[in-house]
């Protein structure tokens, strides 16, 4: 007899349960149930998401989950209740239809999931009824935190700024405060001092303070110039805090993942400045005068307009995609001079790693990895990107490679395969409707021929897939050759921006290390459109199908 594959799946939605570890009740409830039904459960059989919200699907947890379910891997799947698998109702449904067409058993914890119309309105209403309470939730929680910073109450703050402690409810007699720290608001008034009345730029700020070995509110002696950009600007210490600074919004697209993270986040949106006449004040205990204030303010407009600040937009052609193989830190564009014999300095421009940075990290660099010539590593991977629209073949190649599976035994044929087990459930329903099968024998024998049924059709809908992944495959294949043709030797004349739009389209990221370059490129299903004045791949759709590395040196 065939052993049962179960697993479990649990899921917690704040940062706050995960560093309490309340996920460990799930995970205790659900292995006592697998216990009690008799089943073993392996330990890469537990799928958990911490931290990660309910009204998303991409979790890593779940998305392995999914994997491993596509592959029929599991017979069976334990859960706590259903606003574990997702806090939206058609997300739910969504993920028990996937499962239960794939053969997989879902069982909750707080009930049942059964087969009659009436537990199918219960899971309907029971999904509904939970995004209904998130919802509700989160609007009372955004009205009532509103009304009290109307209201002047410092709780809303939750977290005080440099220089202040603070207070919550309980310490100080049911009303919130932030209370001055002496030491860190005479940091704050000589900061304030050096930039509004003395004019010193932030950079010259940060060289004080850790020449002076003051520490950060982290305990670090290394200052940031955001962060002292980002004190100036609290008006907590003319005495007015901010509340309503930022607001959630749609989750902006990415270039690629930050370092440590995946490329989709725990929380699925993006925050958004609010403009300041929208701000509520909440008045606090004030470091400095309102003149000051303003003085400040006034001197960092004037840095602006002298262009002190680093400007922004696109400056160097392979901005945002460059990475350390080594700390995984990013690499900026840096310029840099060096003196030649009997002429003036000669500016060059590289990219640099950024953990080679000794002052970002407290005066100690966390990688040694060199400096790359600008022009030579833009050079190289427009080349390498010319050559993939010119020889679209490489891509036909490398998607052949990934799709290519062992060759099994074509007899018997999945669909021979199919038909004998529906034939099989056919005389197995006949033998039970003429009383030849009690029901205790029926019922086991035909759930295990309809898992092993849905197991092969699932194996069907895959090679049907595969299939039309070839389909696509020729098409895109076709796309870029197309598109090669009509550039014809555009891509030798193509200007700055041509280059670098067709090379965010089709590289994924650059990896650097030690003077060896790899370059991860992405491909698009999507059309490839020109444009009347210049060729553009704008309107290919982002979703990255297959990356894959063209390795070369650079100097």
């Amino acid at each position: 007899m065939i052993e049962k594959q179960a697993a479990i799946y649990a899921r917690v939605s704040s940062e706050q349960q995960a560093e309490d570890h309340t996920i460990e009740s799930q995970l205790t409830a659900l292995r006592e149930r697998v216990g009690a039904d008799g089943l073993r459960l392996l330990a890469d059989r537990q799928f958990v998401d911490e931290g990660y919200s309910g009204a998303t699907l991409v979790r890593p947890g779940l998305e392995r989950l999914r994997d491993l379910v596509a592959t029929g891997g599991l017979d069976r799947l334990y859960v706590h209740s259903p606003d574990r698998l997702a806090r939206k109702y058609a997300y739910q449904v969504l993920l028990i239809d996937e499962f239960e067409r794939a053969g997989l058993e879902v069982i909750f914890l707080n009930r049942e999931l059964g087969k009659t119309p009436e537990d199918a309105l219960l899971l309907q209403v029971q999904g509904m009824m939970a995004e209904y309470e998130r919802a509700k939730i989160l609007e009372r929680s955004r009205r009532g935190r509103r009304h009290a910073a109307h209201t002047g109450s410092v709780s809303v703050l939750v977290k005080a700024p440099y220089g202040y402690r603070y207070v919550d409810k309980h310490s100080g007699g049911g009303r919130a405060a932030f209370e001055i720290v002496a030491a860190e608001a005479r940091v704050v008034q000589q900061i304030f001092d050096w930039v509004g009345r003395e004019r010193l730029s932030l950079g010259e700020v940060c060289r004080r303070l850790n020449q002076s070995g003051v520490r950060t509110s982290h305990g670090k002696t290394c200052w940031d110039r955001s962060t002292i950009w980002g004190m100036l600007q609290n008006p907590a210490y003319q005495g007015m805090a901010a509340f309503g600074k930022t607001r959630v919004g749609p989750m902006r697209p990415r270039l690629r993942a930050q370092r440590g993270h995946t490329l989709q986040p725990k929380q699925a949106y993006s925050r958004y400045d609010v403009p300041a006449e929208q701000w509520i004040g909440v008045p606090v205990p004030a470091i400095i005068d309102a003149d000051l204030f303003g003085g400040v303010q006034e001197q960092l407009d004037e840095n602006r307009c002298r262009a002190r600040q680093s400007p922004h937009g696109a400056r160097y052609l392979l901005q945002g995609l460059v990475v350390c193989k080594r700390c995984r830190y990013a690499y900026y564009g840096k310029p840099i001079s060096k003196s030649t014999t009997g002429d003036k300095p000669r500016r060059y421009a590289y990219y640099r790693c950024t953990g080679t940075d000794a002052h970002r990290f407290g005066g100690q660099r966390v990688c040694d990895n060199k400096l790359v010539r600008m022009a030579i590593l833009d050079e190289a991977v427009w080349t390498e990107v010319r050559g993939l629209l010119q020889e679209p073949q490489r891509l036909q190649l490398e998607f052949q490679r990934r799709l290519q599976r062992p060759k099994k035994d074509p007899t018997p044929t999945l669909e021979a395969q199919m038909g004998k087990l529906q034939q099989g459930i056919a005389r197995l329903i006949d033998s039970y409707a003429e009383g030849l099968l009690e029901k205790s024998e029926f019922e086991p024998r035909i759930k295990g021929m309809k898992q092993r049924l849905s197991k092969l059709q699932e194996q069907a809908r895959r090679i049907a897939d595969e299939t039309l992944r070839q389909t696509e495959l020729q098409s895109i294949i076709g796309r870029l050759e197309d598109f090669a043709a009509t550039l014809k030797d555009g891509l030798d004349q193509a200007d700055w921006d041509t280059k670098r739009e067709l090379i965010r389209l089709l590289v994924k990221r650059v990896e650097i290390d030690q003077g060896h370059v790899n370059v991860v490129f992405r491909v698009n299903p999507g059309p490839l459109v020109s444009t009347p004045d210049k060729e553009s791949l704008q309107h290919c759709r982002s979703t990255v199908l297959a990356p894959f590395g063209a390795g070369f040196g650079a100097a």
